[in-house]
C-alpha cells in the first residue's frame, strides 16, 4: 500500500499513474481490432499525457504551498484492475481492462480530492476524475455497441 507524507508524494503517484495509462493506451492502439478504435486508444494516450503534464507543471512550479502533512492510506491496491493485459488480448478483453482502469482512475482522483485541503488541488483532482469518467463511458459505449450486440 502507498503511504503519502506530503502533497508531492500524491503528485508523484498520480504522475506515475498517468504515465502507466499513456503506456497502456499506446500499446492498445497498436493491438486494436480496427483503425477507429486504434485512433480512440491513441487519443486517450494523448489525453493521459496531458494529465501527466498538468500534474508535473503543478509539482514543478509550486502552484500550491507544500506543507508536511500526514495523508491517510488510500488503499490504492483496491483500485488495481483485476484483469491483467496480456499479449494477444481479444478486443473484448481490451475493452474490459480499459473500463476497469478508467473506473479505478476515477476512484483514485476522487479519493485524492478528499485528501487535500487546497481548493485548487481539490479542483484539479475532481477535474481529472471527471475526465477518467468520460473515458470509461466511451469504453462502455464501445463495449455495448461491439460486444453486447454480437451476443
Amino acid at each position: 500500500m502507498e503511504h503519502f507524507s506530503n502533497i508531492n508524494d500524491i503528485l508523484d503517484f498520480a504522475i506515475k499513474a498517468e504515465q502507466d495509462a499513456v503506456d497502456f493506451y499506446t500499446e492498445l492502439s497498436k493491438q486494436a481490432a480496427n483503425a477507429d478504435m486504434a485512433a480512440v486508444f491513441h487519443q486517450f494516450a494523448r489525453e493521459e499525457m496531458g494529465h501527466k503534464s498538468r500534474l508535473m507543471r503543478i509539482r514543478e512550479e509550486g502552484l500550491i504551498r507544500l506543507e508536511r502533512t500526514h495523508v491517510s492510506d488510500l488503499r490504492i491496491s483496491d483500485y488495481v484492475a483485476d484483469v491483467q493485459p496480456h499479449p494477444g488480448m481479444s478486443y473484448r478483453e481490451a475493452l474490459v481492462v480499459a473500463m476497469k482502469r478508467e473506473k479505478a482512475a476515477f476512484k483514485l482522483y476522487l479519493n485524492l480530492s478528499d485528501k487535500v485541503d487546497a481548493p485548487e488541488m481539490k479542483q484539479l483532482f475532481l477535474s481529472l476524475a471527471q475526465e477518467e469518467s468520460k473515458h470509461k463511458l466511451r469504453f462502455e459505449l464501445e463495449y455495448d455497441e461491439i460486444v453486447l450486440k454480437e451476443n
